[in-house]
């Protein structure tokens, strides 16, 4: 860890020059109100480095924190070829810049040179400069300041992502698919498809009874077809796009059915339709049955009760009858 009045540079003057040096630019932003266009001061591997790669393009970044931040600060950042790196982090606190200890790393280990200390009033500047030229060089890149507690800021280098359908391709058995991989503005060296039915990925290209054709309308997309699909043919196909500083890849899920899946389907309903017909005629006819046998029931009790009335009138109608004969005689 550096702090402000221990810093150490490579091939740097005696320790009070350095700091009467380092600390002029902050009395003077001071005493002016101002903050000073250039606060770094260039060092001689930075020097060296840029003039070995000055036909590289420059990418700066910044990442600003203060003592009251509660989460750590991330930058993602897409490189997509060798580059000039420039980071600068800015600390903001009330407290003596003096006593805030200032660290780089990349991943967990502790870059010791090339990077700068400065301070503008109650802002504490530190600047990282590098050059990522393969693979090894991406990752992640963090400064810390330590004070009471612990703050970090990281930039996150990575190769450009592909983009693709997320959703599985559903299609059947005969027929074709075309898959395709894109790269929002970056151009990969090279593109090449895998295809993979469980932890094995096999490559994709080679003709093969022109089972596959692999093209693409620009340099920034590629399309694999894969014809006369079988049962075989299901599983995960992966597009790899191949740049300098290293390997982007997306996977897209193939899904082949036979015809009898969709028809199983079909009967499967129609068996549920003609079993549901089936019910709701058997309840019909219950229903009508019960009806039936209770309008048969209701029509036997009227005519027994019009017999029971028939009998009631004949035996009421006798005496009446013998009446009138007696007295007749």
């Amino acid at each position: 860890m550096r702090s402000l009045p221990s810093l150490r540079w490579p091939r740097a003057p005696p320790l009070p020059l350095l700091l009467l040096c380092l600390l002029a630019p902050v009395r003077r932003s001071s005493e002016d109100g101002r903050t000073p266009a250039a606060p770094f001061t260039s060092l001689p591997v930075r020097e060296e480095m840029m003039a070995k790669y000055s036909n590289l393009s420059l990418e700066s970044h910044n990442i600003s924190l203060t003592e009251h931040s509660n989460m750590p600060v991330e930058k993602n950042i897409t490189l997509e070829r060798p580059s000039n790196i420039e980071l600068t982090c800015q600390f903001t606190t009330s407290g003596d810049l003096n006593s805030v200890n200032v660290t780089w790393r990349k991943g967990d280990e502790l870059l010791e040179n090339n990077y700068l200390i400065n301070a503008t009033g109650s802002i504490l500047y530190t600047q990282y400069m590098f050059t990522i030229v393969n693979s090894e060089q991406m990752g992640s890149y963090s400064c810390f300041f330590e004070e009471k507690k612990e703050q970090r800021g990281t930039f996150n280098f990575k190769v450009p992502e592909l983009h693709e359908k997320k959703k599985p391709l559903i299609t059947y058995v005969g027929d074709s698919v075309v898959l395709m991989c894109k790269c929002q503005d970056c151009f990969p060296l090279n593109w090449t498809w895998y295809s993979s039915n469980g932890s094995v990925q096999v490559p994709v290209g080679v003709p093969m009874n022109n089972k596959y054709v692999i093209n693409g309308k620009n340099a920034n997309e590629t399309r694999l077809k894969i014809m006369q699909l079988s049962e075989e043919d299901q599983g995960s196909y992966w597009c790899h796009a191949i740049f300098q500083l290293g390997e982007s890849e997306e996977h897209i899920e193939v899904v082949v059915l036979s015809y009898w899946v969709p028809l199983k389907a079909f009967l499967g309903i129609a068996a549920e339709v003609v079993l549901l017909v089936a019910i709701i005629l058997l309840c019909e006819m219950y229903t009508q049955k019960k009806k039936k046998h209770s309008d048969d029931g209701k029509e036997f009790e009227q005519i027994e009760q019009l017999k029971s009335d028939d009998s009631n009138g004949i035996e009421n109608n006798a005496p009446r009858h013998r009446k009138n004969e007696s007295v007749g005689q």
